[in-house]
């Protein structure tokens, strides 16, 4: 088996070269979705989020209110303290998942799509160092330890932004004012990453999004039968 992470930025495009590579057979894992569902009432992080966060990030049914809680972590600095709930117990979830994929198909290639592979780690020795020394390094552990693979997908910051800001509008129109708001927003989250230059010097492979999807696609073909047989 393979352990493949998967990452880039937000309006990189990870998610349709996650997609593309399932295609060929990849077992894709996303963050995102396991955060969500270890986000919901009953689950091991909600409790957490609301105790810490309060209660104008829970909706009516009891469900967190995902844009509210994003929107006062980025606005007020607070992502790390969001991060240090949520990234071990995905990070968790996905050992597991990994170990049940590895039993049914031992020749696999496993792929996790996660934004936030190199941010994880830096923000854990962050934590470390205030914790001076303290056994506090757990379910969070060193990229290098959980893949094998290091896959970076990239894109002009511009070209980011602009898509951050379609896939939020979606079909509806939107004024000049939300659209400022929303590439302001857009650039926030930029800022709380690790710069792609920095993150593709530890990376095996780095695949540019910045044109037409056959592009991108042709990266993925090229790179995939690399993957699968090194999975072999």
């Amino acid at each position: 088996m393979l352990r493949v992470g998967l990452t880039g930025g937000l309006g990189s495009g990870k998610s349709t070269v996650a997609e593309l590579f399932r295609a060929h057979g990849a077992k894709v894992l996303h963050s995102d979705v396991m955060g969500r569902e270890l986000m919901e009432p009953g689950g091991p992080v909600h409790a957490q989020i609301v105790a810490r966060f309060g209660g104008e990030v829970v909706l009516a049914d009891g469900r967190l209110d995902r844009s509210a809680l994003a929107r006062i972590a980025f606005a007020e600095g607070r992502v790390d303290e969001l991060n240090a709930m949520v990234h071990p117990a995905v990070i968790a979830r996905q050992r597991e998942r990994i170990e049940e994929i590895a039993r049914r198909h031992p020749a696999a290639v496993v792929m996790v799509e996660s934004a936030l592979i190199f941010e994880a780690a830096r923000d854990e020795a962050v934590r470390d160092e205030a914790a001076r020394g303290q056994a506090v390094h757990g379910a969070v552990a060193d990229w290098r330890e959980r893949f094998d693979r290091l896959i970076l997908v990239t894109a002009p910051e511009e070209m980011k932004i602009a898509r951050f800001v379609r896939r939020s509008a979606g079909d509806g129109e939107i004024s000049e004012a939300q659209r400022a708001e929303l590439e302001a927003e857009a650039a926030r989250r930029l800022a709380q990453l690790i710069p792609d230059d920095q993150k593709a010097a530890a990376c095996d492979y780095v695949l540019t999004n910045d044109g037409a999807i056959t592009e991108l696609e042709w990266q993925v073909d090229q790179l995939w039968p690399i993957l699968r047989s090194a999975a072999r």
